[in-house]
């Protein structure tokens, strides 16, 4: 990865704040890529890397990535909006909402902020471009979090997601945005209180012009029109497999209907050295908040343990 590093704009609007930084990286094709940004590039830690799900934002890890990046040790830690999500830039051409055009992105942030190896936590999508980016960068990889995502895809989560996404009814308030998504998705989450379903509400819309609009463009609903339910979504076994040889976290939510139980234990039976946390009364993706964070950081200074024990060995 040493090619020219893309152009890098502070983001007026947002700046320094608890919730990090906020950046913009140039895309190859000249697309702006909005980054939150924590820590500093010379922290002693791993750098960590966060990558959200299809139609996920940044905003996801607004716990963990400030409490990854404080530490101790404190760590560099970044946070990506896909194109089309969060504050990234709208792209014309939906047919570029696809992983190529998003795994060539998320290496264009990483050269523009010059980072690597470094521990990546990969929501759903953004586990699916981990694995895709260990295939062609394996050195940029220190360590994975694989957060409700695997080698295979459930069709049923897939027609699911694919049941709401861009048909959900702009709300008035977050309060009725809340009670929407405690509709639509109280049989994976049965015990989140009001609060909990109002910051997904938060997550879910933003507010644009006086009304909330859903965080991500509609054209990323266009691109999974072509996708056919029915057939088996492709395995990543091969992609899974490049990972081989970093350490490996895997989050399940006992409901997920995306990442199963039987997909866990071909991972696992892959991988002995596989960590698993399981989050009870929760489906896909388990929120990153609390305990949950806790647990997160515990695997990541595992892994930094590790490699100072390697360093000195060598």
């Amino acid at each position: 990865m040493n090619k020219p590093s893309p152009h890098l704009v502070p983001d007026p609007s947002h700046g320094a704040h608890d919730h990090g930084k906020s950046l913009f990286v140039t895309a190859n094709d000249g697309l702006r890529i909005h980054v939150r940004e924590y820590g500093t590039r010379s922290s002693p830690g791993l750098s960590v890397v966060c990558l959200p799900g299809l139609a996920r934002t940044a905003a996801d890890f607004d716990e963990l990535a400030p409490a990854m990046a404080a530490g101790p040790p404190q760590r560099h830690v970044i946070a990506i909006d896909l194109r089309g999500r969060g504050h990234s830039e709208h792209d014309a051409d939906h047919s570029n909402y696809n992983c190529t055009v998003e795994l060539a992105d998320i290496v264009s942030v990483l050269i523009a902020l010059g980072v690597g190896p470094a521990m990546f936590v990969g929501s759903s999508r953004g586990g699916v471009l981990t694995m895709m980016l260990a295939t062609v960068h394996p050195t940029a990889i220190a360590g994975v979090v694989l957060h409700d995502v695997g080698p295979v895809t459930e069709p049923k989560g897939v027609a699911r997601l694919r049941g709401y996404l861009g048909k959900l009814p702009h709300p008035r308030s977050y309060d009725e945005g809340a009670e929407i998504l405690r509709r639509l998705l109280s049989a994976q989450f049965p015990n989140l209180t009001h609060e909990q379903w109002l910051a997904g509400a938060r997550r879910t819309w933003h507010l644009k012009q006086g009304a909330l609009k859903p965080a991500y463009d509609i054209g990323i609903v266009r691109a999974l029109a072509g996708i056919d339910i029915e057939l088996p979504m492709p395995s990543l076994w091969h992609e899974f497999d490049a990972l081989g040889n970093v350490p490996m976290l895997v989050v399940r939510g006992a409901n997920s209907d995306i990442l199963s139980a039987a997909t866990v234990a071909a991972m696992r039976a892959r991988r002995e050295q596989m960590e698993l946390i399981e989050i009870a009364e929760q489906g896909h993706a388990p929120i990153l908040e609390g305990d949950l964070v806790r647990r997160i950081i515990g695997f990541v200074e595992r892994c930094e343990s590790a490699r100072q024990g390697a360093a000195k060995a060598n």
